[in-house]
């Protein structure tokens, strides 16, 4: 096993799983941990030894998204580069040509819950429970959740979850189709571990070929997608709706959109 500050990597089997690894912080993705995700995206889909990634988490949360201090300074103008690192993990995702699994060990929230548009299986621990708070920040969606999500799980439930900002449980991501199977929190690990280690027994060319088979044709809606969300989300982040979310945010209290200005 190697272990870094924010990821940890073990392979077995020709299964690599990643585990984010920044506990305290409920893996909320800091700038290093989407540049330290992405690369270990790109090496193990160039390590010919890899056939499958597992994806999961230490802790209580799989993932609660971006960290949002950092998302207050890049609003306020601190950071101009902060966008980069999540492109590049989106980027790293699109790209990825081997079967992903993730294993949602407790909570996820924004890329948390978006990422898994690019996952080949999704397993949940009855723990787990999701949010898009795309609404509740006053920005737009990501990762090609716009054009993913309808499709993986039905536009009104789509529109729902990226909407509304509310809280969905593991059994109801699973009747949406956002997660294939639930377990208990104590086999997760086991039965995700499992499924992956089934498909890294079969050919590499095979996995990739058949991957690539059932994605090539939702890559342009994919691009088109990702191109207009980042568009209205940087239109977005730094504006009132989103300053008012964010300073709500540090203070600790609900935000309040009613008095913003009309039409925002």
């Amino acid at each position: 096993m190697t272990v870094s500050d924010l990821l940890l990597s073990e392979d077995r089997d020709r299964v690599r799983t990643l585990t984010l690894n920044r506990p305290d912080q409920l893996n909320a993705f800091s700038q290093a941990l989407y540049v330290a995700l992405a690369e270990a995206l790109r090496e193990a889909d160039e390590d010919p030894e890899v056939a499958v990634v597992l994806l999961t988490g230490t802790g209580r949360a799989f993932s609660a998204g971006t960290d949002l201090l950092e998302m207050k300074e890049t609003a306020a103008g601190g950071d101009e580069s902060a966008s980069h690192g999540f492109i590049g993990l989106v980027d790293s995702l699109a790209a990825f040509s081997k079967p992903l699994v993730v294993a949602v060990n407790g909570l996820g929230l924004g890329i948390g819950v978006t990422l898994l548009g690019f996952a080949d299986l999704v397993f949940a621990s009855t723990a787990a429970r999701f949010k898009t708070p795309f609404t509740t920040l006053g920005v737009a969606p990501e990762a090609a959740s716009s054009f993913l999500f309808p499709r993986l799980i039905g536009r009104q439930n789509a529109a729902w979850m990226l909407m509304s900002g509310e809280w969905f449980s593991a059994e109801e991501a699973h009747e949406m189709g956002l997660v294939w199977r639930v377990t208990s929190p104590e086999e997760l690990l086991v039965t995700a571990w499992d499924h992956a280690a089934t498909l890294a027994a079969r050919p590499i060319s095979s996995l990739v070929a058949v991957k690539e088979t059932m994605t090539a044709s939702l890559r342009p809606g994919i691009e088109a997608a990702r191109e207009l969300e980042n568009a209205r989300f940087a239109e977005l982040l730094g504006g009132p709706a989103n300053i008012e979310a964010l300073v709500a945010f540090a203070e600790g209290r609900e935000a309040d959109f009613t008095r913003l200005p009309p039409g925002v």
